[in-house]
């Protein structure tokens, strides 16, 4: 009898603990990105496909870039730095030049150089396509702008790190540029991964 209500204590105890640690990601909304298949800072070609599977953080930037773009190279270092620490390795960042015809290979990995990257083994700076290509993939993927202006050497662009999960879809945005909340993308992140 004894050993009855035991057994049924312990299975109640185990239900509530897995129901609290259960790393319960919400999402908050749910943006399928497109296909693309372009090329990074290594000459190398990387897929929506090939990042199936994997969590990633996404930032639109480009090497020219003279406001946001610095101080965001610097926030998601510093953001790797954080994951580093916790242990965190099953991800990718991924970085989209809106300035394809200037951003090279070569030019993203010497504009990577500049910055204190933790490991730049999980970071995929992206080109190889059109600024109209791009333009479309920001609005319709991650409902954010890239706008060329025709004056200047410089693109408009939104600044916010986008998450996305295993199966290719946004499910949240932070700042990227200014308070940018370290603890809380590392925290969503982990209960991402956990999820699979």
């Amino acid at each position: 009898m004894k050993k009855s209500i035991v057994f049924s204590y312990l299975a109640v105890a185990l239900f509530v603990l897995s129901a609290c640690s259960g790393g319960s990601f919400k999402a908050d909304h749910h943006y399928e990105i497109e296909p693309f298949e372009f090329t990074n800072q290594n000459n190398e070609s990387v897929s929506l496909k090939d990042l199936q599977g994997q969590v990633w953080l996404s930032q639109f930037v480009f090497t020219k870039c003279t406001s946001a773009c610095p101080p965001m190279m610097v926030n998601m270092a510093e953001l790797q730095d954080k994951l580093v620490a916790e242990g965190i390795e099953d991800y990718k960042i991924v970085s989209f030049s809106i300035d394809p015809e200037i951003d090279t290979p070569e030019a993203l990995q010497a504009y990577m150089g500049l910055y204190n990257i933790p490991d730049t083994s999980k970071w995929e700076m992206l080109t190889g396509y059109s600024q109209e290509t791009i333009a479309d993939i920001a609005a319709k993927s991650f409902k954010t702008m890239v706008i060329d202006d025709p004056t200047t050497d410089q693109v408009a662009h939104g600044t916010a790190f986008a998450l996305v999960n295993q199966k290719g879809e946004v499910v949240k945005s932070y700042n990227g540029f200014k308070d940018v909340p370290y603890d809380k993308i590392a925290k969503d992140m982990k209960a991402l991964i956990k999820e699979g």
